[in-house]
């Protein structure tokens, strides 16, 4: 099996409980970013016929769309789960919508790990001492920007220094038309209302200073930013990767909180997703027992899911005691329990899942120019043609 760094601690833990079922592990990139490991390193598998992993976790729920494909003459490499093999009143047990991005053409060809829809995070104690309302729409979180500029420069309400960040969050939650794919068309329009209103409102925050531009996982992000950030739109696993985190923006119990998702004023909410994973199981395996007692483990046993994930169950029952877990202790303030589990139904369906990612090209062209300082309206149309051809490159039509 191949998995990331973060999944080890499933590993670690199904061993403890089936010491009998072997394990071969290695710990690869987890396709993080979009970085084409997984698909480049099963593409060799095809062509020499041998070699293929039992089980492979990717950071990107889109590779289902290559890995349910016949390549070369090669067949699929993802197994359909969904087909006899696995029970239905255990993929029942998935949070409604949570294998949507796996499904092609009414087949499922891989489990949810976790869900990491986007909510608005914020500190408390810093909204009381400046006296500030939290922000519900977009339209107050850019009017709050100019505020936070004004009367106290240095703090942030975000950062746009990451690709997901820019594509999964801020766009995304915006609703905006960047990356749809209906069937085998794939279609862009970063001029649409939507498109054109997110961006314009991050040049705005970058312009004043009150979006980083450092990537949140950079030493500068947390030198610059403890105890400075306000507040952040941002995914459910940013509460142990950035704000309890001891090397991060390591914020105090008893000031986080997790607020409903932006939305534009006078539309329905409608977050993004950053992630969450998916375990894919081999068509070629040889050993379906094994893999069958492995994925369902790692995706909804509480040894894992509950005592040890990071993020928010994709299986319900799991999220159910995960959320519980972390609404105690006192460490959050709010009703965050409520606001977590409402943002997992309120993801906007209107985002792709074409076979490349959508932050290569937002890598690409976005990020060097906001690091350049000019703005991303500059790059617009030149981020939309970079998508495009890479939609072409893999094969899609592109809506014009």
């Amino acid at each position: 099996m191949w998995v990331d760094a973060s999944r080890e601690p499933a590993v670690e833990a199904f061993k403890a409980k089936y010491p009998d079922i072997e394990l071969n592990v290695e710990t690869y990139d987890g396709n993080a970013s979009g970085s084409g490991s997984f698909q480049t390193k099963i593409s060799l598998f095809d062509q020499s016929g041998e070699g293929w992993p039992d089980v492979v976790f990717s950071t990107q729920n889109n590779d289902a769309s290559w890995a349910s494909k016949e390549t070369n003459g090669q067949q699929a490499f993802a197994a359909p789960v969904n087909k006899g093999w696995f029970d239905k009143d255990f993929l029942d047990g998935f949070t409604p919508g949570a294998l949507d991005p796996l499904t092609v053409d009414g087949t499922v060809y891989g489990l949810r790990n976790d869900l990491a829809q986007s909510v608005f995070w914020y500190d408390q104690t810093l909204f009381d001492q400046f006296g500030y309302q939290i922000p519900t729409t977009w339209e107050e979180y850019e009017a709050l920007s100019d505020k936070l500029a004004a009367e106290h420069p240095g703090y942030i309400l975000g950062s746009v220094g990451d690709a997901f960040v820019g594509m999964l969050v801020y766009y995304w939650g915006a609703q905006a038309p960047v990356f749809q794919l209906d069937g085998n068309t794939f279609s862009s329009d970063t001029s649409a209302d939507n498109s054109k209103k997110m961006t314009e409102l991050l040049d705005h925050m970058v312009a004043n200073g009150t979006l980083a531009k450092e990537s949140v996982f950079s030493s500068d992000f947390v030198q610059k930013y403890q105890g400075k950030a306000l507040g952040m739109p941002g995914p459910i696993w940013f509460t142990g990767a950035l704000f309890q985190n001891p090397d991060s923006l390591n914020v105090p119990a008893g000031q986080l909180g997790a607020a409903t998702p932006l939305h534009w004023d006078g539309e329905e909410i409608g977050t993004g997703n950053v992630g969450g994973g998916t375990w894919f199981a081999s068509s070629h395996t040889k050993n379906l027992d094994a893999v069958k007692t492995l994925m369902e483990f790692v995706t909804s046993a509480d040894e894992f899911q509950v005592e040890q994930s990071g993020g928010y169950p994709a299986y319900a029952s799991a999220a159910e005691k995960w959320i519980a877990k972390q609404a105690t202790g006192g460490y959050f303030v709010g009703d965050f329990e409520k606001t977590v589990v409402d943002a997992s139904s309120q993801v906007w369906t209107g985002w792709g899942y074409p076979s490349f990612s959508a932050e290569t090209a937002y890598s690409k062209v976005v990020l060097p120019a906001i690091a350049a300082g000019d703005t991303i309206e500059s790059v617009a149309a030149k981020w939309q043609t970079e998508m495009e051809n890479e939609a072409q490159v893999q094969g899609y039509t592109v809506a014009k």
